[in-house]
């Protein structure tokens, strides 16, 4: 029988030569091996040295792109480069085979990319283990390069850090931050007004209580703070859950409902949260009316706060559809016997629901139901099917559209 000694010696021998023949790049003169990325590199290079403490987070192991010290030690997999692993590599692998539980490895952070100050080895063993994630202490250093692309990323993480919010939410505008901080301020004075109505059982915040929150905006949490201690308030709201609260309440649903009306399609350079800055605020702070041919206010309340108070009522398959109905009749004039052969083709058009032919002027009466998106015209959807799905027809001559204004229809 063999002992626990001999199992774990045949162990090592077979992660030592199960190692040997997997865990390192046999060199010849037809092998280009690349390097880990060099983190001082990436640094100078994106003059990124403001940092700034991220505390013990999970990431994914396929952010993590290179080393602070010994990115010339593997390759571009992480593995070494070495002919034989370390001892010390080896046991990591044991112990994470074994489920052993071993400290959070050190990151240095540039954008969505991470660099191993130290845990090079447990790296490398999670890697191999094909692990997804591993538990890290992360420092995050900022890019001061002025670039586009960096602009915009210190914009976001500097909104984060504000509301402690995920990073999702990403925009393609320099500017457009500013517009959400002040759509969950607002939300902030809204939540602190109405918990302060439910304890005192008046309706509004003093002038001087308002002012105090609205110094969030600005970072002076200390004048909020002093004037809501004058006026005896004690409050559990805080800005960052004022934000949480934002983010799940309104924020969310309208970006749901943003997508299934389909229009993100129509803009591949901008973002989900774009479309929710250019439409909420245009028509929360602007007071924009739509310009689309479809009644905004019909789907989306005239303000924030009754927008949340709608959407909190709902489940999220129940959120409307930011899609309008269209009716449109069709009079079309056709070459001779071609008309049995239009009238089939026309009943196929999944949009058309009635075809008649008629005697007069013209030779069939088409009714075509359709639908739209926010940002689309009633004239674009319609001239769009009518020439490409009708005009097009082998034997059609000319067609006339009449758009429906006021309408009565008996129930059948």
């Amino acid at each position: 029988m063999a002992t626990t000694s001999s199992n774990s010696m045949m162990a090592k021998l077979r992660d030592f030569f199960f190692l040997k023949n997997t865990d390192y790049i046999e060199i010849n003169d037809c092998t280009e091996i690349k390097d880990i990325a060099s983190f001082e590199n990436i640094q100078k290079k994106e003059c990124a040295f403001d940092s700034r403490e991220r505390g013990v987070q999970t990431i994914k192991l396929s952010q993590i792109t290179g080393s602070v010290g010994r990115y010339q030690d593997f390759d571009e997999q992480f593995r070494f480069k070495s002919t034989v692993p370390s001892e010390r590599f080896t046991s990591i692998l044991e112990a994470m085979r074994n489920g052993t539980a071993l400290p959070p490895v050190k990151l240095y952070q540039i954008k969505d990319e991470y660099y191993v100050l130290d845990g090079n080895h447990r790296v490398a063993a999670a890697k191999k283990l094909h692990h997804d994630e591993i538990l890290a202490t992360i420092i995050e250093f900022i890019p001061s390069s002025e670039t586009l692309d960096n602009v915009l990323y210190k914009e976001m993480i500097d909104f984060c850090d504000r509301t402690g919010l995920p990073r999702s939410i990403k925009l393609t505008e320099v500017g457009q931050y500013q517009n959400l901080l002040e759509q969950i301020d607002e939300h902030y004075v809204y939540l602190r007004q109405k918990l302060f109505a439910e304890k005192q059982g008046v309706a509004t915040i003093a002038t001087e209580e308002k002012k105090g929150i609205a110094s969030i905006a600005a970072g002076n949490k200390g004048l909020a703070t002093t004037i809501t201690e004058k006026k005896g308030i004690s409050t559990p709201v805080s800005f960052e859950a004022a934000a949480r609260d934002w983010y799940k309440t309104i924020y969310q649903p309208f970006c749901s409902i943003i997508k299934r009306g389909n229009i993100v399609a129509k803009f591949p350079n901008r973002t989900l949260a774009d479309l929710y800055v250019y439409i909420s605020v245009g028509h929360w702070k602007r007071k924009r009316p739509a310009q689309y041919g479809i009644g905004l206010g019909k789907l989306i309340p005239e303000t924030m706060e009754e927008f949340r108070n709608e959407m909190t009522e709902l489940d999220e398959v129940e959120y409307p559809e930011m899609k309008q109905g269209i009716t449109v009749f069709v009079l079309m004039s056709v070459r001779a016997k071609h008309e049995y052969k239009i009238i089939e083709k026309l009943y196929e058009l999944d949009e058309v629901v009635e075809v008649h032919a008629v005697h007069g002027d013209s030779d069939l009466l088409v009714k075509v139901r359709l639908s739209r998106d926010l940002l689309s015209s009633d004239a674009e959807v319609i001239s769009n099917f009518v020439h490409e799905k009708m005009r097009q027809l082998n034997g059609v001559l000319s067609s006339k559209t009449l758009i429906p204004g006021l309408s009565r229809i008996k129930p059948v």
